[in-house]
Formats: C-alpha cells, structure tokens, sequence
C-alpha cells in the first residue's frame, strides 16, 4: 500500500511518517514543500515528494493507494493563507483524489468545523475553511475518514481517547498521529467522522 501524507513536515504529519513506515507493507511518500525538510524525512524511510500546495500537486498521487491530507497553514498565518491552505488545497486534494480513484482518503480536521460558532472567535476562519474542506469530501465518491481532534498538546502519546463531549479539551499529537496510523488500511472507518480527546479506551477500542 502507497500512502502519500500531505503536510509530512507539520507536527502531526511527521509523527505519522515515523509511524507508517513501520508497518508491514506500507509504503510512505512524504509531500513537503522546502528542500531542507527532505532528510529529515527521508531518514525516517519515507520516499520524499516536493509540491507546492497553492500550486497544481496532483503529480504526487500517481500510484498512491491512501492519501492523508495534514497540512496547514498554522497558527501565524492571516485569513488569506488559511482559506488558501486550509481550505481550496484541502479540496484540490480531494478533487484529485477522485481523478485518480483513491481508495481512502484521510482529512486531519479540527473539532468545531461543523460548528464554527461553537468554538473560539480566534479560531473562526480556521474552522469555517476546514468545514468547507470537510464537506466537500463528504459529497464526494471517495471512501473517507475525518478526523476532528480538540485542543493539540506536544505532550507524550497516551495510546487512549474518548468521544469530545464539550468544553475546550486536549489531545496529543502523538495521540492524532497514533489514530492516523491505526485507521490506515482500515474499511470500518470509511465513511465515519471522529472527534476525540484524551480519555480513558485504547485507541484500536476506539475505532471498533
């Protein structure tokens, strides 16, 4: 299986290269956008593949089985670089996963995207573009899984989640990174939306 991680550089999407490309017939290309960040990479095992995510990337789906799409335009960035990033590559990414029949497609999300006014006012154009981006894959023929984490910590992976209730909760990006790895190659998450924290049932509980 070829598995092209979009955003392989970002916090969440290096810790999933580290993870993936120990599984057993797992093939990892890594998508980034700077030269300087190939090594690193690349000593994780992973194939490097360089695009530009405001430009046309679709070169980078030839011969990719799941594509898991965790880039973003971070947390320094004006509105215009978050509907660019977060919003129209997000769904440039999913258009083209069509285009090229991919038989799972992977969107690291956020809670709140479905209801942007719940979540804080800094937060508003973040949310708004990934909500967009998220139903734009939920319309589409593509098998998907969207995953929503709360509030990210860098805190050590914990290996267990809940179900979001409400509040402003946390979970690791080791934790996200670990439910990525998990749900690969996974057709009991096809079609499903999560949105998790931090709690108390092992992730592989989770998901069955």
């Amino acid at each position: 299986m070829n598995v092209l991680v979009i955003g392989a550089n970002g916090q969440i999407g290096k810790q999933t290269v580290a993870l993936l490309v120990k599984k057993t017939g797992v093939n990892v290309i890594a998508m980034i956008r700077k030269e300087e960040q190939r090594a690193a990479l690349e000593q994780l095992g992973a194939k490097v593949i360089i695009a530009d995510l405001e430009d046309n990337f679709s070169s980078a789906y030839n011969n990719i089985d799941t594509v898991i799409f965790s880039a973003g335009s971070g947390g320094h960035t004006g509105p215009e670089k978050t509907i660019a990033i977060d919003q129209n590559a997000a769904i440039r990414a999913v258009q083209y996963a069509e285009h090229y029949n991919i038989s799972h497609f992977i969107m690291v999300s956020s809670v709140w995207a479905d209801k942007p006014e719940n979540g804080p006012e800094s937060l508003k154009d973040y949310l708004i573009a990934k909500g967009n981006a998220d139903k734009e894959l939920q319309k589409s023929q593509l098998n998907y899984t969207i995953v929503r984490p709360v509030l990210l910590t860098n805190e050590p992976a914990t290996a267990h989640i809940s179900d979001y209730t409400t509040g402003r909760t946390t979970i690791t990006r080791a934790d996200v990174a670990l439910f990525l790895n998990t749900i690969v190659g996974n057709v009991k998450t096809y079609k499903q939306t999560y949105t998790f924290q931090n709690g108390d049932t092992p992730i592989e509980k989770f998901i069955k």
